[in-house]
């Protein structure tokens, strides 16, 4: 039985990786991520970076 698991991408990545992992957990495009983690920075200022900061501490590496 595969489960699913969260990793930050080593192959769609643009500064640690958190948002290309994001997108290859869910399936859908990372620049739909990218652009709603970049909105979420914006009107949220302190949450989206922290959040993105916590993501690329906490998830691991993608070992493929």
């Amino acid at each position: 039985m595969s489960t699913k698991r969260l990793y930050r991408s080593v192959q769609d990545k643009k500064l640690a990786g958190v948002c290309g992992g994001v997108a290859e957990y869910f399936n859908i495009d990372p620049t739909i991520v990218r652009i709603l983690w970049l909105l979420c920075g914006w009107f949220f200022f302190p949450m989206g970076v922290m959040a993105y900061i916590i993501g690329a501490i906490v998830v691991p590496k993608s070992p493929y």
